[in-house]
């Protein structure tokens, strides 16, 4: 009776997808993303890496170099040594329900060993309470639609530097003038980590925004404006603007970038929305122009008013 119970515990095994999976022999080099599953030691092909956003574990990308001092594994829940299974934990192992495309869970037991160890000896790994959880075929490709689900997030808390805003003439012009302001931006390239692949991001200025202080703006606009000699100055361009009062005000220049990325090396992706990056405001002192007639100059009158001379 003890045997028949057996037999019907692995026919299930067998039809969940289970026994393939233990078997270092197996024939399916598909299983966990084109290794033979689990070897006779109970050790999976895989490299495994633990994201520290989410505690997920998760397959290394190729190459991948971490930086946690512990390496995972993951072990049948019943497996006791040298790949033998515990009969009387069979039948009552966990049971993991198919994912949404009907592929089959396996329950495990995830461990820990220092990474500098070749050949360690696990243990218990608790963080996610020790108990047995649902190990599902997956591979890196896997994760690509949730990688997309997170990119716009990590692409806007990105340390992109904004572009630069410089004004002519600076710090003061003159009200009912036009200054002249131009930005400066570069491309920036950004390697991060998500779900423990490598992304590779490269953000690209390709418009801009000015708030010249006053309640005016212009963008955005591709124009980035250019520097004017200063015999030139007060001269309107596509990026000038004329102060109507005089005062301090403060500009700010934003910067819209677009991005794309690329997983472990694959081909570049569209970041769908533009990151928004604004520079520190700058100062602009405006100052009124006053002009006076006199009768006389400086050389014929050199204590007039507005010589060098003069008491005032």
């Amino acid at each position: 009776m003890k045997s028949r119970t057996l037999c019907s515990v692995l026919l299930a095994l067998a039809f969940a997808g289970w026994l393939p999976q233990i078997s270092a022999a197996s024939d399916n080099d598909d299983d966990y993303g084109g290794t033979s599953g689990f070897e006779n030691s109970g050790i999976t092909a895989i490299i495994w890496v633990r994201d520290e956003a989410t505690g997920e574990m998760l397959p290394a990308p190729p190459g991948h170099v971490s930086e946690d001092p512990n390496q995972y594994n993951a072990f049948p829940q019943c497996q006791v040594d040298d790949g033998n299974l515990a009969i009387d934990c069979l039948a009552n192992q966990r049971v993991c329900p198919p994912r949404a495309d009907g592929k089959p869970g396996v329950p495990v037991v995830w461990k820990v060993a220092p990474r500098s160890v070749e050949n360690p000896t696990w243990t218990d790994w608790q963080g996610n309470g020790g108990g047995p959880t649902c190990l599902y075929d997956r591979s890196p490709e896997d994760l690509l639609p949730r990688i997309a689900a997170r990119i716009q997030r990590e692409f806007d808390r990105l340390p992109v530097i904004p572009g630069t805003l410089t004004a002519q003439p600076s710090p003061h012009t003159l009200r009912g003038a036009d200054t002249n302001f131009y930005a400066k931006a570069a491309e920036q390239p950004f390697d991060i980590t998500i779900l423990a692949q490598k992304i590779h991001i490269t953000a690209k200025p390709v418009q801009y925004r000015w708030d010249y202080g006053d309640g005016s703006s212009l963008g955005p606009t591709t124009t980035t404006g250019g520097p004017l000699p200063q015999d030139r100055w007060g001269e309107k361009t596509r990026t000038s603007h004329a102060y109507a009062a005089t005062g301090d005000f403060s500009v700010v220049l934003t910067t819209y970038f677009q991005g794309t990325y690329s997983v472990n090396g694959g081909p570049d992706l569209p970041i769908p929305n533009q990151g928004q990056f604004s520079s520190p405001a700058q100062t602009v002192s405006v100052w009124r122009s006053v002009t006076r007639n006199y009768a006389d100059d400086c050389l014929t009158n050199p204590r007039g008013e507005g010589c060098p001379g003069s008491a005032g």
